[in-house]
């Protein structure tokens, strides 16, 4: 029988940062744990521990400052006794430009360190897939993709090109089904960026 951190609960609204929360949430280990909760659901702090390689005490800590921003919440459905088991707040988080423009260094700073953090998460997942690609379906070698393109655009038909994107996955997500056949969790990537001439 599946553990209970293995079985995510429905997906729940985005958040967007301001400055208080991205500071709050601007920790490596605190981007691994609320990332873990969403992935695997609900979960004690000794489970995350142990997903994560660090210590209870650790997790414990992290968790409550993630609690005290908002990202995380007791699941008081689970668990018996002392036993404290958490679960996200919210299936994503987003912020827009102001942040970029904010005047303090430690928002600067902190929007640095999260944006960092997404970097290595997906180039992580990315390098998992082509390492353990061979133990999946050959199907799935086709319909993955591993495309890259270079565009001309400003940055008006930039946010235009992602807001369409967006909207398409949503097309998907809102009707995706999880019990049809061979489905499996799909992980997208859209990374989108200016780059000065070689």
């Amino acid at each position: 029988m599946p553990e209970p951190d293995e079985q995510p609960d429905a997906p729940l609204p985005s958040r967007t940062l301001d400055p208080r929360s991205l500071r709050g949430l601007a920790h490596p280990l605190r981007i691994q744990l609320l990332r873990a909760l969403r992935r695997h659901g609900p979960a004690t702090a000794s489970r995350l521990a142990e997903r994560l390689g660090e210590s209870s005490g650790a997790t414990s800590y992290h968790l409550r400052q993630l609690a005290a921003h908002g990202f995380v919440t007791d699941d008081p459905t689970r668990g018996k006794g002392r036993e404290r088991w958490w679960k996200a707040a919210h299936q994503g988080t987003n912020f827009d430009e102001t942040l970029h423009r904010n005047p303090d260094p430690e928002v600067r700073g902190a929007l640095d360190l999260l944006m960092h953090e997404i970097a290595t998460i997906h180039t992580q997942e990315m390098s998992t897939w082509v390492a353990t690609r061979h133990t999946w379906d050959e199907a799935w070698y086709g319909a993955s993709d591993f495309s890259d393109f270079t565009l001309a655009l400003p940055p008006e038909r930039l946010r235009e090109l992602n807001l369409k994107i967006h909207t398409l996955i949503d097309e998907y997500r809102d009707t995706a089904d999880p019990e049809a056949p061979g489905a499996a969790r799909v992980r997208m990537h859209l990374h989108a960026f200016p780059q000065h001439e070689d």
